[in-house]
């Protein structure tokens, strides 16, 4: 099995992801809101880059339906019913819900990434189900790190390389340079996440603007067992 993995948003193009199991990471934070949303029984999460293109969704469906959630640097975005906080999408507001979700780097990443085979949403909170989708299906994987404004993100490597990792325990793989670090990343910090991550400038900004329970909640592993997938505009699990 062949993994492939791209640092950040910047590395993705069609050739790299053509017929592969492509998996989306954005630890910090939108890969664990949509999984957190759809495991708290949102109907869907449709992802967007733009915040016009959101609310124009909004506007043209019935809006009993649709709840709007995002940010920029951070933030909630004016008028939106959430932030891109997962503790925000809890069961009571988003149950059968739509909720359209436009973030500063996953949504992006995850658009970037139509084309593929299939396109899955992963976060530590649901790698083991995603991974033993992933052995199931047994085609070559592409994982693509969003990244921070286009540029590396450790915490997408740290998820990734534990995908790697914990395949390799499984299957024979073949995969870069930056995916052998990433594994020996994940199996060197396996124990202690937030100390590896404490210096990185994400993990940092959100600390300081107050999203400290955010991170404890993001850096849990298999608090869920659903495999959400791209399909026709909207993310959904996989049933």
């Amino acid at each position: 099995m062949n993994i492939d993995v791209m640092a950040s948003v910047k590395e993705v193009n069609s050739h790299r992801i053509f017929k592969k199991n492509v998996v989306v990471i954005d630890v910090l934070r939108a890969t664990s809101t949509i999984v957190t949303a759809l495991a708290n029984n949102a109907f869907s999460v449709i992802p967007v880059e733009h915040i016009e293109e959101a609310r124009k969704i909004r506007e043209d469906e019935k809006e009993g339906m649709i709840l709007l959630g995002g940010e920029r640097e951070a933030k909630i975005i004016d008028g939106f019913h959430f932030g891109n906080s997962p503790l925000s999408y809890m069961e009571d507001k988003v149950k059968d819900r739509k909720v359209v979700l436009t973030t500063t780097n996953g949504t992006r990443t995850i658009k970037a990434c139509i084309g593929g085979e299939n396109l899955y949403i992963a976060s530590f909170l649901n790698v083991t189900a995603v991974i033993e989708k992933l052995i199931e299906y047994g085609k070559d994987i592409v994982i693509v790190c969003s990244g921070t404004d286009g540029q590396y993100s450790m915490d997408d490597a740290l998820c990734a390389g534990m995908i790697i990792s914990l395949i390799n325990n499984m299957k024979n793989i073949i995969t870069t340079d930056l995916g052998w670090t990433i594994k020996e990343l994940y199996e060197a910090y396996k124990y202690d996440f937030h100390g590896l991550l404490k210096n990185c400038r994400h993990y940092k900004r959100l600390k300081e603007n107050g999203f400290e329970e955010d991170l404890k909640y993001c850096l849990q592993t298999d608090i869920y067992d659903i495999v959400p997938i791209y399909r026709e505009g909207s993310i959904q699990v996989l049933k």
